[in-house]
């Protein structure tokens, strides 16, 4: 689940947008007359007037689901959700709608939240992009809710320029780094996709701060393009490579080995067995041999007749 926020001056356009989508449903309402639209939209202006000079009352919010749990998104589980999701960010004590939409392949609902609450006091926005980030992270864990990693979700066809290059160079990244175990082979292996690769120093020293990814005329810092794709981790990644690939290369030379010492060591236990046969020890004596396997069957017989 993720959360987009946007504060605006008008409540008029926000409920427009949210409730006029084609489809959409008011799900759940909180301080606000619901004869008709226009109500809707005159309670919002009439509480935001307990503070006149805020001139952004309005809060329009965006609450993003994954495709992957549309079944279990019924409309109660969402607006329960939402409520959750106000409650952490400290939208209380104030007007609300949630409405939702299905004009994209993931389930989502629109909030729009009046800003001053019903005593007439501005609800904070301060840290609000971080304690979004945190909200969302812990509620979609607390549900069991589908966590996306990477940009997996992103719609390619969508993107326009530099965005879309910057994606490319992502999934070249992606498929690259897994294979290399140091900047040699990486660079190497880009370069056959059209990406560059350019560490860059620090001042006029020889320690290495960063890297850069080029393609098609565009340069992003690796971090831009993704965290995961910064110069220090990169470098890890190729360092946990180097040392898988030598551990699989010598255990597979082991098994090599053993498998190569018990066949030979079958053949010259098998060959021993024969030559044994056909060369007896010196001192062997043959009528003793005879004497001492009748002396062992008669044995066998007095046994056998005890028994019986």
């Amino acid at each position: 689940m993720i959360a987009k926020i946007v504060q605006g001056r008008g409540f008029k356009g926000a409920v427009n947008y949210v409730l006029d989508k084609k489809n959409a449903r008011l799900l759940f309402a909180e301080g606000v007359r619901l004869k008709d639209k226009a109500s809707i939209i005159q309670s919002f202006i009439t509480q935001s007037k307990l503070k006149p000079k805020i001139s952004k009352p309005v809060t329009h919010i965006s609450l993003d689901f994954s495709a992957q749990d549309k079944g279990r998104l019924t409309d109660k589980f969402m607006v329960g959700v939402a409520q959750e999701y106000l409650d952490k960010m400290g939208y209380v004590n104030t007007q609300y709608i949630i409405a939702r939409h299905h004009d994209t392949d993931h389930p989502h609902i629109h909030l729009v939240i009046n800003r001053i609450d019903n005593n007439g006091n501005r609800i904070s926005d301060k840290n609000e992009k971080l304690r979004n980030i945190k909200v969302c992270l812990e509620l979609t864990k607390k549900h069991g809710l589908y966590i996306a990693s990477g940009k997996e979700n992103v719609k390619e066809h969508r993107l326009k320029e530099p965005d879309k290059t910057k994606y490319e160079i992502y999934r070249v990244l992606q498929t690259a780094i897994p294979e290399c175990r140091n900047w040699k082979e990486l660079d190497a292996k880009l370069r056959k996709s059209g990406v560059t690769a350019e560490l860059r120093k620090n001042g006029s020293t020889d320690k290495i701060q960063g890297v850069r990814f080029g393609m098609n005329g565009y340069e992003f810092n690796g971090s831009k393009i993704d965290r995961t794709f910064s110069y220090s981790k990169i470098s890890y990644q190729l360092q946990q490579n180097e040392l898988s690939m030598a551990a699989q290369s010598k255990s597979a030379h082991r098994s090599t080995n053993e498998g190569f010492s018990y066949a030979v060591g079958a053949t010259v236990s098998s060959l021993g067995g024969l030559f044994d046969l056909m060369n007896p020890p010196s001192g062997y004596d043959e009528d003793r041999a005879e004497y001492l396997r009748q002396e062992a069957l008669k044995k066998k017989r007095r046994k056998k007749g005890r028994k019986l």
